[in-house]
Formats: structure tokens, C-alpha cells, sequence
């Protein structure tokens, strides 16, 4: 996610006659990227995920390339990590002597490739959204801040606080959403707190005792009270994921 948009980084390669494009942040753990290696203000090296970088930046992820690019793909192998590596595409280039350029970001920008930063960038776009309210609240209710309500969201004896957004047709009963919370299109939260959350579509919270925080909840995913003994924790949890107790 890049602040400003991408538009200039176009332009830059569409201006440089390059076959490569890429983009280059400073980072403090570029060993966690691909890195390129400089000399003379020219990429002369890429390695993926290095033990020893020879740099401290960081190939965001924002490529743009000509034909040649399909040459490439088509002549790497797998790594030793068994994956087809993007930066070895991009070594064949320079190896053949096709032109890499690039541009480095100076602002704000994250790599959403762990579930935080995703919700570090949710932050960021929440807390330059404009409120629009298109849904229904009750007069029990309260909403402040900066929160968007889609259309057929109801806010039902509760408490929005912004920035937060609201999906289509989402019932938020008798419960506190907090800041940077964005929960998506036909959920259900009730009699419960939800705050620093993503919550994708057709998810139920419900009857929840502690605040939810800092958590990614997938599709029609469902965290209900249990009703019936014996008392226990039952899950169905998927590949990588993480569930902490008290």
C-alpha cells in the first residue's frame, strides 16, 4: 500500500526506456524482502529474503515491466525454498542486460504481507475516510467520529466510534465498536466489542464477554458464546491461523 498513488511510478518507467521498473523503500529488515544491490545509483543485483543484504532497501512489490518479463518467468527455477522467486526474474534481466530502473518511495507505505501491517494500512484508510451515514440508527444509539454506515446497516442500542465503517446490511445490536474498525457487508455483531478489527462479510460476534482487538476475522466466520456444558473452547481454525486466550 503506497500513499499517492501509482501514477508517477508509470511515468517514470514509461519516460526511463527500461524493460523493468521497480519501486525501492528503506526499511529496517530488508533481509524479510527482496534486495537489491547499487552501485553508481544502478541495480547491478537482486537477491530475495538475503541473510546478508547488501542494502537497506527493499523492493516494495510495485513492478512494472515490458515483454521481456515473459522470457524471464519462463527461464527461472524454483529457489531453495522450492518457490519461483520474483527477484531471480528479475537477476535473469540484469544478467541478460536488459535495463532495470526504479524509483525510490520517500512517504508512507506497507508491506500487508503479515496480518498487523494489514491492520496498520485499515488505520490509515479509515482515518482518511469522509462519514456518510446511508444506514439506519436508532436513537439509543451513538456515532462519532469519522464512521461510514453503508446502506441497510442498522446500528441498534450501541456505539460507534470513528473512524470505523459498517457494511451493507450489518446489525450491530447492543454492542461498542471502537476506532479503526471496518467490518464488512451482512455481519452480525451483538452484545459484544469489536475494536482494531478487520471483520470480512457474513461474520457473527455474538454474546462475546471480552473486547475483541486486533484481530482478522476471514469470511463467515462465527464467535458465539457457547451455551452448552460442559463449559469448553471448541475451534475450527484454518491454515495459519492465531488464537490467543485468557
Amino acid at each position: 500500500m503506497v500513499v499517492g498513488g501509482l501514477k508517477r511510478f508509470i511515468d517514470a518507467f514509461e519516460n526511463s526506456s527500461s524493460n523493468c521498473h521497480l519501486t525501492l523503500a528503506r526499511v529496517k529488515d530488508p533481509e524479510r524482502f527482496g534486495v537489491p544491490e547499487l552501485k553508481n545509483e544502478q541495480i547491478i543485483k537482486i537477491e530475495e529474503k538475503p541473510q546478508n543484504p547488501k542494502s537497506s532497501y527493499a523492493v516494495s512489490g510495485i513492478y512494472l515491466y515490458d515483454k521481456t518479463i515473459f522470457e524471464a518467468v519462463n527461464n527461472i527455477k524454483p529457489s531453495a525454498r522450492g518457490e519461483l522467486e520474483i527477484s531471480d526474474a528479475h537477476q535473469y534481466l540484469l544478467d541478460k542486460g536488459y535495463k532495470i530502473s526504479y524509483s525510490e518511495i520517500t512517504g508512507w507505505w506497507k508491506d500487508t504481507g503479515k496480518p498487523y501491517d494489514l491492520l496498520e494500512a485499515n488505520r490509515l484508510i479509515l482515518d482518511n475516510q469522509k462519514e456518510s451515514i446511508a444506514g439506519d440508527i436508532d436513537k439509543n444509539s451513538v456515532v462519532t467520529g469519522k464512521v461510514r454506515i453503508e446502506s441497510g446497516a442498522k446500528i441498534i442500542n450501541s456505539k460507534v466510534r470513528g473512524p470505523a465503517i459498517i457494511g451493507r446490511n450489518t446489525v450491530i445490536e447492543n454492542s461498542y465498536i471502537g476506532p479503526f474498525t471496518s467490518i464488512f457487508d451482512n455481519c452480525l455483531v451483538q452484545n459484544s466489542e469489536v475494536e482494531f478489527s478487520i471483520i470480512l462479510k457474513d461474520c457473527k460476534i455474538i454474546d462475546v464477554d471480552i473486547r475483541i482487538e486486533n484481530s482478522l476475522l476471514g469470511n463467515d466466520v462465527e464467535i458465539v458464546k457457547a451455551v452448552s456444558r460442559p463449559a469448553t473452547h471448541r475451534f475450527l481454525i484454518g491454515d495459519q491461523s492465531r488464537v490467543e486466550l485468557l
